[in-house]
């Protein structure tokens, strides 16, 4: 409620500001991939590594291709209207324009391993437009109640959290293997000018052309973010600051439920061409305060747009520096290899390879990906629990943290109002033995073993495999709802013995949010 009132607030004065040719639209993979014809054309020069994308004037008509997949005009009734072409309210003038929806995710399932029955159901909304030509602004909020699988039940226990979405309140007790978490997003974007980009609220950011992302993903919790995009030439950069928490470390005030912690992100994508794209990368996670409640104390290099120079504070004062390097080549038309340089401490701690692109075999709407991650055990790990590359205690890089070799494989069909999606995924890592670390979990502290010779793997050696299906027919593109058929299957094993999860789940969905299972 507070995120939305700030929303509104900031809305209303907004309107003063300016009379948005950019349109803002929360990160999706699913939706974003959509787009993959457009972006790596050879013919176009849009920068692809930033996301979420603003929808201008170049991703406009895919875009509105999207929005309008399977509307017939000749539904003339309202009812009829609502349910299967259009917002639940939408308004259009010259001067505004607004939309809200309801967004019901009601699924059950079975996972057959465990002899669970799983379900979700989820009440929640959304709500956007622009005001003028400069501003646009989005918010939704979710009401979350669900029995997962036995896996992904225990991940919930284990951190008391939802990955990447919120806490669990658990009113009906982990005896009952049921859970129950919020989860909202609220922004305001302004553009002043077409080169400048400045978004407020609580939301996600995602740094690469892959899937995953070892620098900045969409795996963790929102939060609070101020961020300023600009576009000058063949050169766009992005500066942002955010507000971040975590769930498990010591607590020693009556502030909040968690300890908290600043973070300030960079970074540089450079269009060589419309075929080359390279980008640079860093962040700081600075402490508020010790493990003793000691203040960090104000640092103005935390707050300031250059390059690095959050970095450069003051030796007493022991953030968490991180630098990363992206590149991109379009090898052919709608095909791109892309890749991630990760650098913690200065050392070259993990690296991604990857291709991805659309209409494969000629056939439209077929798009695809293979990626390929490795990170070295201890990256993101600081020898403080509160600075390590965390939000509520969950990766901001790749979901299986540290320590790890991971191949991943995606198509995505769709054709008329069918839609069709397939992964499989391969990943080698090393689990902590009991009372020890090696690397692999990001709720530990760096220790002195990390700076001596480490591979990946050590530890417990432990292989994942993972396949999911889905199969959805959409109903309203306005806000993606559709009847969803999906199954997955998965498997860990290791010398202490072996998981296995089968779950098939069917139901009515609607929005474009990840809620990821790949893990």
């Amino acid at each position: 409620m507070k995120k939305l009132i700030i929303l509104l607030v900031i809305t209303y004065f907004s309107i003063n500001l300016s009379k948005a040719q950019s349109v803002y639209i929360p990160y999706s993979y699913q939706l974003d991939q959509k787009f993959n014809s457009d972006i790596y054309s050879v013919k176009s020069s849009l920068h692809t590594s930033l996301k979420p994308f603003l929808i201008d004037s170049t991703l406009a008509p895919t875009y509105n291709a999207i929005m309008n997949r399977g509307v017939d005009s000749s539904r003339k009734t309202w009812i009829v209207r609502k349910i299967f072409n259009e917002h639940v309210f939408d308004v259009k003038t010259k001067d505004y324009t607004f939309y809200a929806d309801y967004l019901p995710d009601l699924m059950m399932g079975r996972d057959v391993n465990d002899k669970i029955n799983t379900y979700m159901n989820t009440r929640g909304f959304q709500l956007g437009g622009t005001i003028g030509s400069k501003v646009s602004f989005y918010s939704s909020a979710f009401e979350n109640s669900a029995r997962f699988a036995g896996y992904y039940n225990d991940i919930v226990n284990k951190y008391a959290f939802v990955p990447g979405q919120a806490y669990n309140r658990n009113y009906n007790g982990i005896a009952l293997g049921s859970q129950d978490w919020s989860y909202a997003t609220a922004v305001i974007s302004y553009t002043p000018i077409k080169q400048l980009n400045i978004t407020l609220g609580t939301d996600k950011t995602f740094i690469g052309d892959g899937y995953r992302s070892l620098l900045l993903s969409d795996f963790a919790a929102n939060y609070p973010l101020l961020r300023l995009t600009a576009n000058i030439g063949k050169v766009q950069y992005m500066v942002m600051w955010a507000y971040l928490a975590d769930i498990n470390a010591v607590h020693f005030d009556n502030y909040g439920s968690n300890r908290r912690k600043w973070a300030a992100f960079h970074y540089l994508d450079w269009n060589v061409n419309n075929r080359l794209s390279l980008g640079v990368f860093n962040a700081v996670i600075a402490q508020e305060a010790d493990d003793n409640g000691t203040q960090h104390g104000f640092d103005a290099n935390l707050f300031n747009p250059l390059f690095f120079a959050s970095s450069i504070g003051p030796k007493a004062q022991p953030d968490n520096v991180l630098a990363g390097f992206t590149g991109k080549y379009k090898i052919f038309d709608k095909t791109a290899v892309y890749g991630q340089l990760l650098m913690d401490n200065t050392n070259t701690d993990g690296y991604q390879l990857g291709v991805r692109g659309a209409d494969l075999f000629n056939v439209k709407g077929f798009n695809y990906l293979v990626e390929y991650n490795t990170v070295k055990p201890f990256a993101y790990t600081s020898p403080q629990i509160i600075t390590n590359y965390t939000d509520y205690s969950e990766p901001l890089g790749d979901p299986l943290g540290a320590n790890f070799r991971e191949f991943i494989g995606i198509l995505n069909y769709s054709i008329g109002n069918f839609d069709f999606m397939g992964q499989v995924n391969y990943a080698q890592y090393g689990r902590n033995p009991a009372g020890q670390n090696y690397g692999n979990e990001l709720t530990y502290t760096s220790t002195s073993a990390s700076t001596t010779e480490t591979k990946v793997g050590q530890g417990i050696p432990t292989k994942f495999y993972f396949g999911e299906a889905t199969a959805s027919y959409l109903i309203n593109p306005k806000y993606n709802l559709r009847f969803e058929l999906g199954g997955l299957v998965r498997k860990e094993s290791n010398d202490l013995g072996v998981r296995n999860t089968v779950q098939v789940t069917f139901g009515l969905r609607s929005t474009f949010r990840a809620i990821y299972h790949d893990f």
